[in-house]
């Protein structure tokens, strides 16, 4: 059957399956460890636990939905990271992936730097006690108060994204008597294998300043006639969930024969480059992320390899991995209400939560997986989409997926890889109120973002 289109997006019910694997797991009760967080086990009574503990007592003290967060995998994949790429590189995580001040501070303890894009995120960066010269700040389009804020605080790096900015971060700086170290955004036409909606170095689109026509090489020479910045070098992204390294390869030898027309015509070797972050995570077991130690040595090669070319001595690198630290380290913990077959189709299985607290399957067509925790089961598998109780056809959690056949009401089902962004781009969608994040670590948990209430609603709307 064809899908059929419609301006409010395609129709679902008469659509056979699609997507879904060819066939269904060998052993539903199975956890993929390339999914799941590196505590999450199941116990030989049938039960997942997180942390030491069982996911029926953490439903039962904190509810559902919730998103558990397992802390020593998040602080583990910190310390990869950082050990991968040394001390000639910095590693900057990118806070929209998941922020929290709790956060902030497993990655000072961790010798992580933190990349932020809006004042809400640099103000829990420095509530925290992240040292402003560790942190950078992003955006396509900074407010003045947010710049003045930056610069203030003595943020390490502030990352120009366009001519305008240029110049209002110059007038502030200069306003304010400070010299603030500056890079600069440059897009650098790669287009990165992953969704459009997260492809960020090709030209149509709104970020950074194009290396076609000569406009980097312009915003350089306009930064460096500027007293009141310090261009310490040259940033790039080419998108996020990339699962190879040979769009970085182009993108570094573009950002580096820039960095060699800086030099001369400038007679200046600026020291550093950013080839941004977008790294993947899998989240289902077809997905094969590679390794921190794997992508520093490639990464690290590449741009060694290129600036030998180019006769440049070799800059000090940056990476920002938010999504592969923070992704596989959390999944959000649902209680089953309505299970519907729909024969011949799917069967439906309606949760407590749903787009509110994850809007990647209907914003990006991400794919998950989904697990029965609250119990083992020998049953047969069925062919499921899970679904969340908002008034919306496109409200789909994990769009296909093999689930035991006695699933039934009150039973406890997880989606893995749910730490990167979904908490972030939550919603109140219907007034839904935003789940907590739980960080869990041996055999203890901890509410580290609070369950927002019906008062929290009420108190915004004033009448």
């Amino acid at each position: 059957m064809s899908r059929s289109a419609h301006p409010a997006g395609p129709r679902h019910a008469d659509v056979m399956p699609e997507g879904h694997y060819s066939a269904p797991p060998s052993d539903l009760n199975a956890l993929d460890s390339r999914v799941w967080a590196r505590t999450v086990s199941r116990t030989p009574q049938g039960a997942v636990t997180v942390g030491g503990l069982d996911v029926r007592q953490l439903a039962e003290e904190f509810g559902t939905p919730a998103y558990f967060l397992d802390e020593s995998d998040f602080r583990a994949r910190c310390r990869a990271w950082r050990d991968a790429f040394g001390d000639e590189a910095d590693v900057f995580y990118a806070g929209k992936a998941f922020l929290s001040r709790a956060v902030v501070r497993w990655l000072y303890e961790e010798g992580l730097n933190l990349d932020v894009c809006s004042q809400g995120e640099l103000t829990t960066a420095l509530a925290a006690g992240m040292p402003a010269e560790r942190i950078a700040l992003h955006g396509n389009n900074k407010s003045t108060e947010e710049i003045r804020r930056a610069i203030e605080a003595g943020v390490g790096r502030i990352v120009l994204d366009s001519f305008q900015e240029i110049v209002r971060v110059a007038h502030i700086a200069d306003r304010l008597g400070r010299r603030q170290p500056v890079q600069i955004r440059v897009t650098v036409g790669v287009e990165a294998h992953t969704h459009e909606f997260i492809a960020t170095a090709h030209e149509d689109q709104k970020f950074g300043i194009a290396l076609a026509d000569g406009q980097a090489a312009e915003a350089v020479r306009r930064v460096l006639q500027l007293e009141s910045l310090e261009l310490v070098g040259i940033h790039s992204h080419i998108g996020s969930q990339i699962f190879d390294t040979s769009g970085f390869e182009v993108a570094a030898h573009r950002v580096v024969e820039l960095l060699r027309q800086v030099r001369d015509e400038h007679g200046v070797e600026l020291p550093e480059i950013d080839l941004g972050g977008g790294l993947g995570i899998a989240y289902t077991p077809e997905d094969d992320p590679r390794e921190p130690q794997e992508i520093a040595k490639a990464l690290g090669a590449i741009v060694t390899r290129e600036c030998e070319g180019a006769g440049l001595a070799v800059p000090r690198l940056s990476v920002e991995p938010g999504r592969a630290i923070a992704g596989p380290t959390a999944f959000t913990l649902y209680e089953v209400g309505t299970v519907k077959p729909l024969e011949g189709l799917r069967t439906y299985v309606s949760v407590d939560g749903g787009m509110s607290d994850n809007i990647r399957t209907a914003l990006y067509d991400a794919q998950y997986t989904v697990s029965l925790v609250s119990r083992a089961s020998d049953a047969g598998p069925m062919l499921t989409r899970v679904v969340g109780k908002h008034c919306e056809s496109g409200d789909i959690v994990v769009r296909d997926a093999f689930m035991p056949a006695d699933l039934a009401p009150g039973d406890l089902i997880a989606v893995p890889a749910t730490g990167a962004y979904c908490r972030s781009m939550a919603s109140n969608y219907n007034h839904a109120l935003r789940p907590p994040v739980v960080a869990v670590r041996d055999g203890e948990a901890r509410v580290i973002v609070r369950r927002e209430t019906e008062a929290d609603l009420m108190s915004l709307d004033v009448g």
